[in-house]
This record gives C-alpha cells, structure tokens and sequence, in this order.
C-alpha cells in the first residue's frame, strides 16, 4: 500500500499543477510492474476534446508504448473515474484502480459523475439520451468477415 500512496500523491499533484494552469481537477499515474508508464492531466480546456480525461489520455499513451492490452497496469487517479473512462480501462485490461477523492466529494463542485452512472446503469429504453437500435443484417457478414480475418492461429 506504500507504493500506492506514493503514486496517487504523484496524480493528486499533477491535479493541483493542472489547476494552477488553469485546467480542471485531475491527473492520472499508469503504473506497470513498479514503473510509471505515463502521466497525464485533463486536457479539455486546451483541446475542446469532452474525452480528454486524464486516465483516457493515460491510457492512449500507454497503448502506444505497450501496445492495446493494457493486463498488469495499475491507474492512479486524482478523481473516482467516470463511465467513460472506466469502460476504456475495462476494454484495455488494466487491473486495478486506485483513485484520491469519490464523487460524493466533488458533487458541491460540480465534479461528479454520479448522475451519468445512473443513468447507464437503467435499460437503454429508460435512459435519458435516446438511444435507437435500427437492424442492419449486412452487419453480421461484416462481424463474420472480421472474425476469419482474426482467428488466432
């Protein structure tokens, strides 16, 4: 647990650092087998990118060095991770995830995520943004093509 207060400390100052340049609250540490892979803050007030989340940014630059599969890597984050970013670390394998403040805590700052994990979390049909699933059959032909084109030999 040493390590781990070591590395989030690391991501809360790159959260204070972005502050005082005039971003938003957080930062982010990937740490593989004891070795910090990259470091990265909230970019949106730079880019305009609504994605530009640390821990997404984290993560697309770990990628690059180690490749899609992100199995061993550990997250730090200054902030409780949103959907967002949380499925991408789903989808990339990291394994675990340690983060400074939860969304309680930043709610009175209008730095919670809690109301879009609600909403994710009702049936599609139920969920604020209208989300419409139109067939298109042609698609399974496409899934299939892709599969035989990647079956592990």
């Amino acid at each position: 647990m040493h390590k781990d207060e070591h590395y989030l400390q690391r991501a809360v100052e790159l959260a204070a650092d972005n502050v005082a340049s005039g971003g938003r609250p957080f930062g982010a540490v990937l740490v593989k087998d004891g070795r910090v892979i990259v470091e990265a803050v909230n970019t949106i007030h730079i880019s305009q990118d609504p994605t530009a989340h640390a821990e997404m940014l984290a993560i697309r630059a770990a990628c690059e060095q180690l490749g899609a599969r992100l199995d061993g890597c550990v997250i730090y984050a200054s902030g409780q991770p949103c959907p967002m970013c949380l499925g991408a670390m789903y989808l990339c394998g990291v394994s675990r995830v340690v983060y400074a403040t939860t969304n309680q805590q930043g709610e009175p700052f209008g730095l919670s995520t809690a109301a879009i994990y609600q909403q994710m979390a009702l049936p599609l049909c139920d969920q604020q943004l209208p989300v419409q699933y139109l067939a298109q059959p042609v698609m399974v032909e496409i899934y299939r093509d892709w599969k035989a084109l990647n079956v592990p030999e």
